[in-house]
């Protein structure tokens, strides 16, 4: 088993910052830039999961990074509900809101691998 020694090498961390630049990405053009509420609240979101992940693994025990990860994965539904408002909005279409959707799904989906690993070893 790869031993961990950085938060940059657990996977979560590197698809949520794929998500943060994707979502930065997405939020630059027009017209969902022109909504500065909706650009700077996804944004802040985003990267509410990169950087949850990051802290709670420095944070150096189990409890806390477990309790890092869940906010995280709840920073990830926020992104996942700020999709649908842009998506009705008509800030972006149908084809760009499934890609951030399955990016956001995907980070989620191992956030909560990560959760029960943790839930399960026996490693402080």
């Amino acid at each position: 088993m790869t031993v961990i020694r950085r938060f940059e090498d657990v996977e979560a961390w590197s698809e949520a910052r794929a998500l943060a630049s994707a979502v930065y990405s997405v939020s630059a053009l027009e017209p969902f830039s022109r909504d500065h509420g909706l650009c700077d609240q996804i944004r802040r979101a985003a990267v509410s999961v990169m950087s949850n992940i990051a802290e709670g693994f420095e944070r150096g025990g189990k409890v806390e990074f477990r309790r890092f990860l869940i906010i995280a994965k709840g920073s990830a539904a926020e992104v996942r509900a700020q999709l649908y408002v842009a998506l009705d909005a008509g800030l972006i279409d149908n084809r760009t809101f499934d890609a951030l959707y399955s990016r956001t799904q995907s980070v989620t989906n191992l956030i909560g691998g990560l959760l029960r690993y943790l839930s399960t070893s026996t490693h402080s």
